[in-house]
C-alpha cells in the first residue's frame, strides 16, 4: 500500500473511505496528480516515484492552519 497526502481548498466534497480516482500531470522533471474533478492536489513528485495505481480509497482528511489535507491509500 502506498499513501499520499492532497491539498485541499474547500472541504465537503470528498468523504473519508470513499474512492476516488487521481489524473496525472507531467511537468519537466516531475509528477502531479489531482483528485477528480479538481478537488485537490499533490505534491510535485520526482519521475523515480510516479504513481502507477489512478484509483484509491481517502484515509483521512485533516484540517490544521495551512488548510485541508487529503491523505489517500493506493493499492501499490
Amino acid at each position: 500500500m502506498r499513501t499520499m497526502e492532497f491539498k485541499m481548498e474547500r472541504p465537503g466534497f470528498i468523504k473519508e473511505g470513499q474512492k476516488v480516482t487521481v489524473t496525472e500531470g507531467e511537468l519537466p522533471t516531475n509528477y502531479y496528480y489531482t483528485i477528480d474533478p479538481s478537488l485537490a492536489m499533490s505534491p510535485n513528485i520526482p519521475f523515480t516515484q510516479r504513481l502507477l495505481s489512478k484509483e484509491g480509497i481517502v484515509k483521512e482528511i485533516i484540517e490544521n492552519q495551512r488548510g485541508y489535507y487529503v491523505t489517500v491509500e493506493f493499492d501499490e
